[in-house]
């Protein structure tokens, strides 16, 4: 980690303002060459995390070109096409003349207390990503290269700033759709997961050293080593590690949405619901029956709810290959479902394809009836509705009138969105497999315990747990496996 690196750090799109980040040995340097300051102070003098006011001075060659990644990532490399500088017109040689890029704010954060651990400055830049990049190509020509995606965050681990809980809790963060989500991720940057884990790790360590102090000094005055002592403890670790699986599906749940499905007979407002529900016309609606030929999927925070709404073509007996095959997905949807939309048609008595859709709901999944077209005459009485033996709600997806009350009822099935989460919530795959592995590794441990199996050959399966918990944290990690972490992560993060 020699090389001093930078990156845009908000994003290629125009904004008011735009910030590119340096990290390295060579960081204060580099920057200085392209700063001048009000104060005239230079950044190597500079106060750690005070703002500067200057300009940023460069070649102004306007050779620069934005590359894509092509990964979808909100920032864009920058890559130099013209090596040769331009003539400098007052001496007419081929050196660089300095040229005004922008007028900025700095501030530099030295070793090792910055997000890397090492010497970091930052420029406050005007949000032009033309601007941006002519800076970042000026700093190219000062032997700084681009930062590749989480090279930031993959310096910041490796440098002892944060394990890789707070490290992935960085990306979640980022990628936050709720509130609750942004939460979570918060409480575990600040380490609370981390400190779960570390006290786990103490414990099986303290353990281990035990053990291995017994062998290794016999004829010192050493409590003698019996497993069967540090059973409580390893029943709580067990326990505490089960208590942290089970809170994967929750955070599931909360980064990816509840998928909802939307069903119900033809021509009973589903895709108007679901233009309705996100503000805007993202499906086709005709007064055609069988116009949704198959499943469409977007997201929308109802409430405190992350809901995954899945519109689907309607539910009915038919001759059509094409419809039999929509048909086919919406029950596929039903099956998958964590919640149910049942569109009725409050303008129309209810039909035998309603109580048909209705029965298609498996029992244990969450379900509310939604009574559409409450702007027309209504055809169904609250007595025939209760008798459905659902929550039901009125309202028309027209107009938009009584969509509050569909709200209300998401929120009434769904009591733990209220509650925010502190940063316990397990998040990822990564996350929960070593955790599973620890869990069964100490499960062993526990059973040979009370099968009066030998220490030394119970400690293998201790050992084996040691690891996959220091898998969790960072403690323990493959090299590959820390870099394909970092891959999801955006340049300048």
């Amino acid at each position: 980690m020699t090389e001093t690196i930078a990156a845009i750090a908000t994003g290629n799109h125009i904004s008011a303002i735009g910030i590119i980040r340096i990290s390295g040995n060579n960081a204060l340097t580099a920057a200085d060459n392209l700063f001048r300051s009000a104060s005239g102070i230079k950044l190597k003098d500079a106060e750690n995390r005070r703002m500067y006011y200057g300009e940023i001075v460069g070649q102004g060659d306007g050779s620069s070109v934005l590359s894509g990644q092509g990964d979808g990532s909100s920032v864009l490399y920058v890559e130099q096409t013209v090596e040769q500088p331009p003539l400098c017109p007052k001496t007419e040689e081929p050196s660089p003349c300095p040229k005004l890029i922008d007028l900025c704010l700095c501030t530099v954060s030295r070793a090792p207390d910055s997000y890397t651990g090492e010497d970091t400055v930052e420029f406050h830049c005007h949000g032009s990503p033309v601007v941006l990049a002519e800076i970042l190509l000026a700093l190219f020509s000062h032997g700084v290269r681009q930062a590749l995606p989480g090279e930031f965050t993959k310096r910041a681990f490796l440098n002892g700033r944060m394990d890789l809980t707070q490290a992935e809790a960085v990306i979640d963060l980022i990628e936050s759709e709720t509130p609750s989500a942004a939460y979570n991720a918060a409480g575990q940057l600040r380490g609370v997961i981390s400190t779960k884990m570390d006290t786990i790790y103490n414990q099986l360590v303290d353990i281990m050293a035990h053990f291995h102090v017994v062998i290794d000094y016999p004829d010192e005055d050493i409590d003698e080593f019996r497993l069967s002592n540090y059973l409580s403890i390893l029943n709580e670790i067990k326990n505490e590690l089960h208590k942290m699986l089970d809170t994967h599906e929750r955070s599931n749940v909360l980064r990816n949405g509840i998928p909802t499905a939307i069903i119900g007979r033809p021509n009973t407002g589903k895709s108007s619901l679901l233009n309705a529900l996100l503000g805007y016309d993202r499906a086709i609606v005709t007064d055609i029956a069988g116009t949704t030929r198959d499943t469409i999927e977007e997201k929308v925070l109802i409430g405190k709810v992350l809901l995954r709404l899945i519109d689907t073509a309607g539910l009915r007996k038919t001759d059509d290959r094409i419809e039999k095959l929509g048909v086919e997905r919406t029950n596929a949807a039903i099956s998958g479902a964590g919640l149910v939309i049942l569109v009725l048609d409050g303008s129309e008595p209810l039909k035998t394809e309603d109580y048909d859709a209705l029965r298609s709901i498996p029992p244990d999944i969450p379900k509310i009836a939604v009574v559409n077209k409450s702007d027309l005459p209504a055809a169904l009485k609250s007595g025939e509705l209760k008798k459905l033996g659902v929550e039901f709600c009125s309202l028309s997806a027209l107009s938009g009138e009584g969509l509050d009350s569909l709200v209300a009822k998401i929120q009434e099935l769904f009591p733990e969105f209220n509650t925010v989460p502190s940063g316990e919530l397990i998040t990822n795959v990564r996350q929960v497999d070593a955790i599973t592995r620890a869990g069964e590794s100490i499960r062993l441990v526990i059973n040979a315990l009370k099968d009066d199996i030998t220490p030394d050959a119970v400690l293998t399966d201790l050992e084996a747990t040691l690891a996959a918990i220091g898998e969790v944290t960072g403690k323990t990690m493959r090299e590959d496996v820390i870099s394909r972490i970092f891959e999801r992560f955006c340049v300048g993060k």
